[in-house]
């Protein structure tokens, strides 16, 4: 059956839009740059968040909530900060019929209102470190709005940390992005990606440092999937946020913010979906297996029923589509379109030779088993299938990733991939010159794979590329 998708050679954009359209992941919300997320589409987004929030916690965050609206007054104490995010800004000026005395702002990020907060959570060294997540929605107002890539509400997770030293909240910071984000990019998504150091152009509006995951999409280009700031002192003279330490003098505190945002499911739509539509890690996946009685006959639909049963009681996520009013090519394809990893079809004659057809969405393979071992076999074969989808992304990453010699051949290679070139080789200079052609360093890593203390140093790389 020919795909009702429009092929990713042909028009990548296009496909991406019909391909969140027609697995009913999301569509546009009444308001411009507003998305409404569809249950299957939140769904994988609800396992994608249980899942980061455990390695959260298990770094010693605790989840707390911080309120949607920010006084004006409040983003305008750390002046870089206001200034990256003014045009993105969501102001509130009447409420309850009047025009409000203070101008309230739409939260874009929380640093300012929750180090509103740490200033009197925080007097000691005995209160710090201070570890903080909220799981929430943002408002940045988007010009350009994509889908799950930008739009001017999206949902995210964003911590915020305060430390004793300069160096205890560095290696947090670098923890957040191996150990929670990289790890579960990887683990769960299936993605690689690169982990390095913004420049300073690049970096979050009022940070010192910032880190990112850097992930490569079919089309070639960059998605910043996570970043990691160290924000140094700036929020912490901002707000007066200090602490006595054990020799009773008075310091500032020592911050980190780190944040990850439904982008995650755009970047699993460009990694692992093909012209059929979908491919969903069978570690996100709502459904895993779908068990479809391809045609009604004697103990077809009993036998598809217990074989359900059966997954169910082998820890997979299993469901029965027994609607055989409508035609089975139909039916293959919407599941394809929403990237159910295994799909097994039943109908008399296999039920006759028990056996059931197995099709793997990742591996575009279908094979038989026997119906009686098969839900034995599943766990293992959807393991693999995690695996599998990760080769496949890490081909893609490492094919799309070509050294260059100078910021003109960069430039080029940037038209359908990461260029890596030295650092020394860029500078700020040439940095100015790929931003001219919409091409950006998307961060800085090291050859031996350790993060880039100093920018200038020997063996540290540019990875350049477009960038969504």
């Amino acid at each position: 059956m020919p795909s009702v998708l429009v092929p990713q050679e042909q028009d990548f954009p296009r496909w991406y839009q019909e391909v969140i359209a027609k697995s009913q992941l999301a569509e546009n919300g009444p308001v411009r740059g507003t998305m409404v997320i569809r249950p299957w589409g939140y769904a994988i987004w609800e396992r994608l968040e249980a899942a980061i929030d455990e390695r959260i916690k298990a770094t010693g965050a605790r989840n707390a909530y911080f309120p949607l609206l920010i006084p004006e007054a409040f983003l305008r104490r750390e002046a870089e900060h206001v200034e990256g995010f003014s045009p993105e800004l969501a102001v509130v000026t009447h409420g309850g019929g009047k025009e409000l005395e203070e101008a309230i702002v739409v939260r874009p990020t929380s640093e300012t209102i929750v180090n509103s907060s740490f200033a009197r959570w925080i007097s000691s060294y005995r209160d710090l470190p201070l570890l903080v997540n909220q799981w929430a929605n943002v408002v940045r107002w988007e010009l350009r709005p994509r889908l799950f890539l930008r739009t001017s509400e999206f949902l995210w997770q964003e911590g915020h940390t305060a430390h004793a030293s300069r160096e205890e909240a560095h290696a947090y910071a670098l923890r957040i992005l191996a150990e929670v984000y990289a790890d579960a990019m990887a683990e769960e998504l299936a993605i690689p990606v690169f982990q390095g150091r913004k420049t300073d152009r690049e970096k979050f509006a009022g940070a010192e440092v910032s880190w990112s995951c850097e992930g490569v999409m079919r089309d070639g280009k960059a998605l910043q999937m996570g970043t990691s700031h160290e924000l140094g002192q700036n929020f912490a003279r901002a707000f007066d946020i200090q602490f006595s330490g054990r020799d009773g003098q008075l310091r500032y505190v020592w911050q980190t913010s780190w944040g990850a945002s439904t982008r995650l499911i755009g970047a699993m739509i460009m990694v692992h979906g093909d012209d059929d539509g979908l491919r969903v890690p069978p570690r996100l996946a709502p459904v895993q297996v779908v068990v479809l009685v391809a045609r009604a006959g004697e103990g077809v639909v009993e036998a598809a029923s217990r074989l359900v049963d059966d997954l169910q009681r082998a820890g997979v996520r299993a469901e029965l589509d027994d609607n055989v009013e409508v035609s089975v090519g139909r039916r293959i394809v919407d599941h394809e379109l929403r990237g159910v990893p295994i799909r097994l079809e039943l109908g008399p004659r296999d039920l006759a030779a028990n056996q059931v057809v197995v099709a793997r969405r990742a591996r575009g393979e279908k094979e038989t088993a026997a119906l009686e071992y098969v839900a034995l076999e599943i766990p293992n074969l959807l393991a693999q299938d995690q695996g599998e989808l990760l080769a496949q992304a890490t081909a893609l990453r490492d094919g799309r990733t070509r050294p260059a010699e100078s910021v003109d051949e960069a430039r080029e290679l940037a038209s359908d991939g990461f260029a890596r070139l030295p650092w020394r080789a860029v500078g700020t200079e040439g940095e100015d010159r790929l931003a001219q052609a919409g091409v950006s360093v998307r961060c800085l890593v090291r050859d031996d794979g350790q993060p880039v203390d100093d920018p200038a140093a020997a063996g540290v790389d540019a990875l350049v590329a477009r960038a969504y």
